[in-house]
């Protein structure tokens, strides 16, 4: 660890390996608090490259509780980006799901909003704790299933301590929205700072995923914004292009960013069951554009205009209601059957 902190020291990047190496010592608890603290401020102080998230995310998604499962997408974003909207990922996710592209999100409670992933699909009667053999389960019949994040990563307890006493962001913010215990192939990343678009492209790339896209609007959401241009940083088969997407040019039409800020988990869950059932509005629209993104990154739809107007005809015709009905009661069967077990067992 002594050469690791003498190289960031002197703002000198690591290659992969090395990052790879570092955060095996880190996640296994043989890394004291100083070390730790050193290592996490010295590489922001230099600032992170690729090379350093992607081998934080390889050594992160080793260590996790694997999901196994094949041919999935995960919606899960940086946040940060101060804006305080609505659950505009987790709800395209949920639309996906509903038009049957299998969705393995990930995610985890409010940190820098008042009503994160895990917070809000709570709040909708979502089980947000089943385990890697039910989320498998769960995405197989329903197209669904959630990973809370502390349930998944327990090596995170190993830094927990040290970036509070930071108090600021690290690279554990950049590594965790990209260590999916599915090990997805196909992801939608919202950004919070444009700088980091190309990072995470580079990154990705350097961990073999086959398509993602990174996105942030010039109106600064990490998610594609109904009323300004989003900036997206294509990864596809290993080749990085720059896409350009302007709501203008898709007729989206919507009427103002007040339109799209969120509450808590009770009024976002709220908000969500009212588009789902077909209630056209500014978030609507904004689920539709980011959902639309899955749609393409999945390879369902090679358009993003066509794929846009699908989503479109799709959520306003209510039938997303339906589905989102079957993952809830999915939940509630699951609970049932488990109680019947654990009276027998008892």
């Amino acid at each position: 660890m002594e050469k690791i902190l003498s190289k960031l020291k002197n703002k000198e990047n690591l290659s992969f390996q090395e990052s790879i190496d570092a955060f095996n010592i880190i996640m296994e608890g043989k890394a004291n608090d100083q070390e730790m603290f050193e290592f996490l401020t010295f590489l922001s102080n230099k600032g992170e490259v690729a090379s350093e998230v992607a081998g934080g995310v390889s050594v992160l998604r080793d260590k996790a509780n694997k999901v196994t499962i094949d041919n999935c997408i995960d919606t899960c974003g940086t946040g940060g980006d101060g804006k305080d909207t609505l659950n505009i990922s987790t709800a395209s996710a949920l639309l996906l799901a509903s038009m049957g592209i299998n969705v393995a999100k990930h995610g985890n409670k409010a940190v820098s909003s008042k009503c994160g992933s895990a917070d809000v699909l709570e709040e909708l009667g979502i089980n947000i704790n089943f385990e890697p053999l039910e989320i498998e389960n769960q995405i197989k019949k329903n197209h669904f299933g959630f990973m809370f994040a502390p349930n998944y990563h327990a090596a995170m307890k190993y830094v927990g301590p040290t970036r509070k006493k930071i108090g600021k962001r690290t690279i554990f913010n950049m590594i965790g929205p990209l260590s999916n215990p599915a090990f997805v192939q196909r992801q939608v990343v919202g950004v919070f700072d444009k700088k980091l678009m190309n990072i995470f492209a580079h990154a990705l790339k350097d961990l073999k995923i086959k398509f993602a896209w990174i996105v942030n609007s010039n109106d600064g959401l990490d998610e594609i914004s109904p009323y300004d241009k989003t900036n997206v940083v294509q990864l596809k088969n290993g080749e990085i292009s720059e896409i350009n997407i302007d709501p203008k040019e898709l007729n989206v039409n919507a009427e103002g960013f007040s339109n799209i800020i969120g509450n808590d988990a009770k009024y976002n869950s709220e908000k969500i069951l009212e588009i789902f059932k077909g209630q056209d509005n500014d978030f609507s629209k904004a689920v539709s554009l980011n959902a639309a993104a899955g749609l393409v990154v999945s390879e369902n739809e090679k358009d993003y205009k066509t794929a846009y107007n699908k989503v479109r005809d799709h959520i306003l015709s209510g039938d997303a209601y339906l589905h989102l009905e079957k993952i809830r009661n999915a939940w509630k069967c699951f609970r049932k059957n488990y109680r019947k077990k654990k009276n027998k067992d008892w």
